[in-house]
Order: C-alpha cells, then structure tokens, then sequence
C-alpha cells in the first residue's frame, strides 16, 4: 500500500511538472508573438505628417536641387567605404514600419553587428569565411524589453536564438529567420539588417529611378543628427510609380566624414487631410565601428548576456 501510494505521489508530481514545463513552453511562443500583436495587429493605423526641412532644423532655402545619379554616387561610395573599412560596429536603433497597413510603434534596440569576413588560414590557405553576425538586445517599447537575439548564417543552423526579457524569458527559442514567429510584425527578415543592407537596398530603388521625370531630388548639406554633420537627401515622387512600398517622399541621412547613413524614413501618400503615414524609418544612434566585436558577443553564453 505505501508503494502504491508513493507511486501515486510520484505520478501527480511529474504530472504538475509536465504541466509546469508545458506552461512554460506555451508562454515562450505566445510571449515571442504577443508583442508584435500587441504593437502592430491591434494598433491602429498612426498618421503622421510631412516634416519639411524646415522642421528638422536647418535653415530655410538650404537644400539644393540634386539628381538620382548623385544620390546613387553618394551610397555607392558609403558602400564602398563600409565594405573596405569597417569589420564591426554597435549601434542604437529606432525601427518603425508599416506591416499589414498598420504603423507599428518606434523600437530601439541595441545592435551588434559584424561585417562578413574571411579569417585568414594558419597555414597560407583560402581561410575560412564567416557570413554576418548579429546581436539584438530590445530596449523599448516595454512590451519587449530584454529580449535578446542572435543570428548568423554559419551558426546555431542558421537560426535565430531567441529569448523574452523579464519572466517571460523562461527559455530559449530557436527559430527559422524567415519563419512566422520570427516574421510577424517585421517587414523583413533579421539577415537584412545594418548599414550595409540599407544602402544596398537604397542602391536597388535609385537605380529603378534613373531618368525618371516623375522623381526629384534636394540635398541639405546643412543639417547634424545625434551630434555627427549629415547631409538629408529628400527623393520626391510627382505620381505613383505603382511599385510595392511606392512612396511619395523618402529621406536619408548621410553622415559626411564617415560616409555611414544614419537615418532613411519613407512615407507613403497623402491622405485627403494631406497626412501620410510612414512606411519605414530606420535611425541609427551612437554609431561605434570597429569596436573589435569577438564569438563571444554572439554567444548565448556570454554571462553579459540574460539568455537563460
């Protein structure tokens, strides 16, 4: 009777830890997707208007006329640059996107990112080549502070490795970059992240506008953005191109000595009220390069880290 019994205790204890367990598991999925429900799917849509230059701070009668191929000489150049100069780099950013025609809130997250690379060979060899890495820590809204990400195509599978802030974290995640929890609220996938992305990205656009009559271009090459002299490159549409993600107006902020962009906002058309709502805007803040970022900040096991 008393083993019995003992076999009874034992069974309802592993019971209520399954139980435990699976609670556990069900608050890791639902706290990865609830979030972006709660900042995207159930938000709605923001407005916000047009800022003119003015606006942002520089001087009235500032901006030069401009064309498409500068444009385009500008972030070939700061491509240049990043692919030649810079191995790594941490960063603030402030994301905000239109997914599902609903404007997300603002989201900082610190970064680290390091450039792809090939690590030269002991022995004079081909060496081996690592792709891009990356680390996300989420700093705002609340809704997802504390969560960490990591990611690189040659490691963890090419997975994210993924965890909640807070006592939501109770666990780590692995997931398909390109997988429906990983994707939802988010416009693109974590691999198209960074600087070089973004002007690679930005390349692609101009280059389908060369000679277009309907697109006009300003520079104001008298602007400053988190303490760095910038020059704000504003791409004006007179009519809708009918493309996907057509804006009506997109800006992008070049910091002039390190040819790095710091900020690139679009905006969609203009409502009957004359507001648009933005389609993506990406700024980057405290910009430090070639930091000397190692495996160890790409590791879920670094005890900086919160990764449980």
């Amino acid at each position: 009777m008393k083993n019995e019994t003992q076999t009874g205790i034992t069974a309802r204890r592993w019971s209520w830890f399954s139980f435990l367990v699976g609670i556990g598991v069900a608050t890791c999925v639902f706290a990865l997707s609830s979030p972006w429900r709660k900042n995207v799917a159930q938000r709605p849509p923001l407005r916000v208007p047009i800022e003119t230059e003015r606006d942002r701070g520089s001087s009235p009668g500032t901006a030069e006329a401009s064309s498409v191929d500068e444009v385009l000489r500008i972030a070939k150049d700061a491509l240049d640059h990043i692919r030649l100069n810079v191995v790594d780099y941490t960063a603030t950013m402030v994301q905000q996107e239109t997914v599902g025609g609903v404007l997300g809130v603002p989201t900082h997250i610190a970064l680290k990112i390091k450039q792809p690379t090939t690590i030269p060979s002991p022995d004079g060899g081909q060496g081996e080549f690592r792709t891009m890495r990356v680390y996300l820590r989420f700093l705002e809204p609340a809704s997802v502070a504390g969560r960490e990400v990591i990611w690189a195509q040659d490691l963890y599978d090419a997975q994210l490795v993924a965890h909640e802030g807070g006592w939501m974290g109770v666990m780590t995640l692995r997931l398909d970059p390109t997988g429906m929890l990983a994707m939802r609220g988010q416009k693109y996938p974590i691999y198209d992240i960074g600087l070089e992305k973004l002007i690679v990205k930005l390349i692609e656009r101009g280059s389908r506008d060369l000679g277009n009559p309907d697109v006009s271009v300003t520079i104001d090459r008298n602007l400053e953005l988190d303490g760095n002299a910038c020059q704000l490159v504003v791409v004006k549409r007179s009519r809708p191109s009918g493309e996907a993600d057509d804006f009506s107006r997109a800006e992008i902020c070049f910091d002039v000595a390190r040819k790095l962009p710091l900020r690139y906002t679009s905006y969609g058309w203009p409502d009957d009220a004359g507001n648009v709502q933005v389609i993506e805007s990406y700024t980057y803040l405290n910009i430090q390069t070639n930091v000397g970022l190692a495996d160890k900040d790409f590791d879920p096991d670094n005890p900086e880290y919160a990764y449980p």
